[in-house]
């Protein structure tokens, strides 16, 4: 089995990332770990499951004893916080080849947990409240425990998912996300076809629909929205952006064919005007979020719900799920 170095090494994307941290613009960080008798309590305030704590702090003790794995670490973290807050920036995070093994599916984790007082310091900076901090930051417990029920053990799928949060970029705001984005110049042209005033490079919010929060009602979207207009105008008001935009599948209007005109997707549709659809197919993200997961054979998923029904029925018969762009003014009022 590889070390995490090697397997990054010989990866593309991973010897990229290794070269990417050699930029000489990345400053030097100070970078410290919680001893191990404060780790697992580090790890419980980010929602960490009960059942990963053992497993990292095992890895804990191999990592924390390798100068190598804590040189990387190191860099690792001055990457990712590299330009904090700008929409963006910052070096990422790889996944790491099966062939590291658990600590290759952990690496991430460590890092995150590093540049845990960094992102706190930067909520703080800008006012965050410590319960929308806390909540954001739980997302990376949230997606240990999504890796846990797929495949049985610790690790994180998507690594590059909880650089937004750390960064200082994406906030949980009630059932939905808003991610500080800058628009690129293929959205920023696709928005204009549409009707929007903007251009490439202005700020704008990202939606995302965690799986997690229950029903997507149309009362908790309008109380995430509020919530959202009010948050980013007191805290980040350097920023006023004009729209948000959403990249799902739950805008492919192939739905509105499958579910009651009131449903809850329906109605979340209703809020965008959707002004493409990609010509790829996205099947497997329809039934992971609809389902925890792809690897249970589609015949033995269940159709009790609506969605479900709608999901299996249409890939049933040949059809395919695709991913929609919507957007909608930051300046109409919840509900409209």
């Amino acid at each position: 089995m590889l070390d995490v170095l090697d397997a990054l090494k010989g990866d593309k994307a991973g010897a990229d990332w290794l070269a990417a941290l050699d930029d000489p613009a990345i400053p030097g960080l100070a970078v410290e770990l919680p001893d191990a008798l404060d780790l697992p309590d580090v790890l419980l305030d980010l929602a960490v499951p009960h059942e990963d704590i053992a497993e990292l702090l095992r890895l804990y003790a191999e990592l924390t004893a390798s100068p190598e794995l804590m040189s990387l670490l190191g860099r690792a973290v001055a990457g990712l916080l590299w330009r904090m807050g700008e929409p963006g920036r910052g070096a990422g995070l790889p996944e790491v080849p099966a062939a590291a093994g658990a600590m290759g599916r952990c690496f991430a984790v460590f890092v995150f947990v590093a540049a845990l007082p960094h992102t706190r310091a930067y909520h703080r900076g800008r006012g965050i409240p410590d319960d929308v901090s806390r909540r954001t930051l739980a997302d990376l417990g949230r997606n240990l425990a999504v890796h846990r029920r797929r495949f049985g053990t610790t690790g994180l799928l998507v690594p590059w998912w909880p650089t937004r949060h750390f960064r200082g970029e994406l906030y949980q705001l009630g059932r939905l996300q808003f991610e500080r984005l800058r628009l690129g110049r293929r959205t920023a042209e696709g928005l204009r076809r549409a009707g929007a005033a903007v251009d490439a490079g202005d700020p704008a919010f990202g939606v995302h629909i965690p799986d997690f929060r229950g029903p997507m009602t149309p009362q908790a979207c309008d109380d995430s929205l509020a919530r959202a207009r009010e948050f980013f105008a007191r805290h980040f008001p350097e920023e006023p952006a004009r729209v948000a935009v959403c990249h799902s599948w739950l805008l492919d209007p192939q739905l509105r064919q499958y579910l009651p005109a009131g449903s809850n997707i329906v109605r979340f549709q209703e809020r965008f005007d959707i002004w493409r659809v990609d010509e790829e197919p996205e099947d497997d993200t329809s039934v992971a979020f609809v389902f925890g997961g792809t690897e249970t054979p589609r015949a033995q998923l269940p159709r009790r719900t609506s969605v479900q029904r709608a999901v299996l029925g249409h890939l049933d018969a040949g059809g395919h799920w695709y991913l929609g762009h919507g957007w909608f003014p930051m300046r109409r009022e919840p509900g409209a």
